[in-house]
């Protein structure tokens, strides 16, 4: 940029220079943000709730739902309920609908999860909305 008969730092005692453009507006919406799952079993999750055309805000309700329930060790076991997996299925057998490998593959506890959620609530902010409530889902 260059200012005629003006040193640069006397161009800039005043301040930069105004530029002016039009304002104009746009139906789209900017993209949110999106950190990375820091494990392996947020990550298989993220593509599952992308595939179903969820949106990350999904994922986030998700993501607080399972940190709670098992801490997303897909072989965490409710001493108390006999709940087990990732989604703390309930009795835990109900996974082998999903898969023969459901006590030992994340993914299809993923899987089995989702659905599971997807028929009693909807969507994962929905089972996160109840579990809020009754602190179960």
């Amino acid at each position: 940029m260059a200012f005629t008969g003006m040193s640069t730092t006397t161009a800039w005692a005043e301040g930069p220079p105004v530029v002016k453009t039009r304002n104009w507006t746009t139906s789209a919406h900017p993209k949110m943000a999106v950190a990375r799952p820091s494990s392996k079993n947020k990550k298989i999750a993220l593509g599952h709730v992308v595939q179903r055309s969820w949106n990350y805000r999904q994922f986030r309700c998700l993501d607080n739902l399972w940190t709670r329930e098992s801490g997303w060790n897909h072989r965490a076991v409710n001493r108390s309920s006999g709940a087990y997996g990732i989604p703390q299925a309930l009795p835990a057998g109900k996974m082998s609908g999903a898969g023969r490998d459901w006590k030992h593959n994340p993914e299809t506890q993923i899987r089995w999860g989702l659905a599971y959620i997807k028929g009693r609530y909807g969507r994962p902010c929905g089972a996160w909305g109840h579990w809020r409530s009754h602190n179960w889902y």
